[in-house]
């Protein structure tokens, strides 16, 4: 049951990132089997761009990709982040870098524990469990 942070030849650091690690664990807890592997992967445009093209076969950027790798009764992914376009949401959304960060690690592990975004309803509903954990953070 290890949950890790790696960074792709950029400069940004998570702060907090033991407490954040943990409340991850109480995120997947709420709705999934047990805690498994799973990596948060913070890299620039460039590399996040890639990753879209090779696997998902889409040519435009994005703040977050998650890949699930589910084996057995564990929880095991992969939750890749750019920086950059997380930098630019959160100026363009008037929040803190920090609070963006958080929403997109949620985000990608609500993804991980099999919530979806395609329809306009997933979407709201992805929103509404997006905000209830940050504050759920926050308090």
């Amino acid at each position: 049951m290890k949950k890790r942070i790696f960074y792709d030849g950029i400069k940004y650091r998570l702060r907090n990132s033991r407490k954040i690690l943990k409340f991850i664990e109480k995120v997947i807890g709420e709705y999934r089997k047990p805690n498994g592997n799973l990596s948060f992967i913070f890299m620039s445009d460039i590399e996040l761009i890639k990753i879209n093209r090779e696997f998902l076969k889409h040519n435009f950027l994005t703040d977050v990709i998650a890949f699930d790798y589910e084996s057995g009764d564990l929880l095991d992914g992969e939750i890749y982040l750019s920086i950059e376009t997380i930098k630019r949401n959160a100026n363009n959304y008037k929040v803190s870098l920090n609070d963006e960060v958080l929403r997109v690690m949620i985000h990608g592990t609500l993804h991980i524990c099999g919530f979806k975004d395609s329809t306009t309803e997933e979407k709201e509903r992805m929103g509404e469990l997006e905000n209830k954990w940050l504050m759920e953070l926050g308090d």
